[in-house]
């Protein structure tokens, strides 16, 4: 959990450091989009990849290769003396934290038995939320403290201390995993036409967040082809060569299809939503970073709290949390968005995140309820020297969510936004149409996973896994 609060609270840190990057080294719109986005492409070309080495060449091992690697890569970018280093340094971090984090949800299904692991990946879920909380406040802070020149550098710096901590902890706590007698060979072809594939399908969701370009989509045909091709590979001549990249028979796995699809659904309306909340705060009401990050820790705080509750709820409820859990979280975000679209422009702004911070926290109480429950309900039933792979496909189709949502929310709020006012009530009110507009968008999608939750709620017990 050190190694996943290590990444997370990378993330949501780099996001408040971006104007701070530009003034201190004179990074424009497209260098800052790409210290975001060339962390975020290779952190997911490489889970499925990264899972496949942690089962078969051992999950604590793996884990120690790439907190080292984080940590250095992270002290690269602080130092980094050009916006070119800084994103070459980023992209290299983020194929550091892919190779990190398949190995914890591989290691949960190896250090708990069944029953347990639903507690283990509630207390993971709690640890997402804290290091999604504490990122903005943290980072506005640093900042605060460091100056306009080094307080973006300390907010990359402080992963140094911190991913020494965690590696000593894992190194020192971990058991040795345990590694197949014959080390299969990678399937290199395969590795090959999975990251060509999935960054076709990265690259125009996340490059759209700079230029709002529709003819990136493009890229997305292609993209869909390839993994066609990969598919096939995977199940014709991967397989008689007896080693795959990828077990396809994990998807005749119900409850793991099922697991994958839900997490793609539910992770297009989750991300982009802090995005647009910070946008509408900042660009919008004229909030700072900070004010902008203590408003958005209400959600955070939500995510904190539901997180390890829905976990024990899991091994007596099932699937009935992911249903409960989208029901809340598909109101609060509802809410949130009819709160600023009534109240933004018509009274202050500091009255407008009061008004909608409960709404937040509901929405976070949600979102909390559905990640980590959803992950311990996908894996149940997969053979556990398989984890670290099959949890690497799950994250890999979270990311294709987050792009996915990412891209489409900003698109609408973006487009409802444009001709706004320079400032005064008019343009708040625009912002916050856009807002409720870019909220909308996530309610459906929201909507969408909610109807496949209540279609497998009758699986509502908690199977024994595979091999365990």
């Amino acid at each position: 959990m050190t190694a996943v609060f290590l990444t997370l609270l990378d993330v949501s840190i780099a996001t408040v450091a971006l104007p701070s990057i530009g003034r201190g080294l004179g990074a424009d719109a497209s260098d800052l989009q790409w210290v975001i986005s060339g962390y975020a492409l290779a952190f997911g070309m490489v889970p499925i990849v990264a899972g496949r080495l942690g089962d078969d060449r051992g999950r604590r091992e793996m884990l120690l290769i790439g907190i080292p690697a984080f940590v250095v890569f992270s002290a690269l970018v602080g130092l980094a003396p050009s916006p070119g280093v800084i994103i070459a340094a980023r992209v290299v971090q983020g194929l550091a934290g892919g190779l990190l984090n398949p190995q914890v949800s591989g290691l949960v299904q190896q250090l708990f038995t069944p029953a347990e692991r639903g507690k283990a990946f509630g207390a993971l879920g709690g640890v997402v939320g804290i290091a999604t909380a504490a990122g903005p406040v943290v980072g506005g802070v640093i900042i605060a403290l460091g100056g306009e020149q080094f307080g973006w550098r300390l907010c990359f710096l402080v992963n140094v201390p911190l991913g020494i901590a965690s590696f000593l902890l894992c190194r020192r706590l971990l058991p040795v995993t345990p590694r197949r007698e014959t080390t299969r060979a990678l399937d290199l072809p395969g590795v090959g036409l999975l990251a060509v594939g999935v960054l076709g399908l990265l690259f125009p969701a996340v490059e759209f967040d700079a230029g709002h370009d529709a003819r990136l989509f493009v890229l997305v045909a292609p993209a869909l082809a390839v993994l066609a091709g990969f598919v096939a590979w995977e199940a014709g001549p991967a397989r008689r060569r007896g080693h795959p990249l990828v077990d396809l028979g994990l998807f005749r796995i119900r409850s793991y299809a099922d697991g994958i699809v839900l997490a793609l659904l539910f992770f297009c309306a989750y991300t982009g939503t802090p995005l647009v909340l910070a946008l509408f705060l900042q660009d919008g009401l004229g909030f700072s970073a900070l004010q902008s990050g203590l408003t958005a820790s209400s959600y955070a705080v939500g995510v904190s709290v539901a997180a390890p509750i829905a976990g024990r709820l899991l091994p007596r409820a099932g699937r009935k949390v992911l249903v409960g859990a989208l029901v809340l979280f598909g109101t609060g975000v509802a809410a949130a968005a009819v709160l600023a679209a009534v109240l933004a422009g018509r009274v202050e702004p500091a009255h407008v995140a009061l008004a909608m911070a409960p709404a937040l926290v509901v929405a976070g109480l949600g979102g909390g309820s559905v990640i980590t429950p959803n992950q311990a309900l996908s894996l149940a039933e997969v053979d556990v020297r398989g984890g670290s792979t099959a949890g690497g496909m799950l994250q890999t189709s979270q990311r294709i969510g987050n792009a996915i949502g990412a891209a489409v929310i900003t698109a609408v709020f973006y487009a409802v936004a444009s001709g706004a006012a320079g400032e005064g009530p008019a343009r708040a009110a625009r912002y916050g149409h856009a807002y409720a507009a870019g909220l909308a968008v996530s309610v459906v999608f929201t909507a969408a996973a909610l109807v496949l939750a209540i279609r497998d709620v009758g699986r509502s017990r908690v199977p024994e896994a595979a091999g365990s």
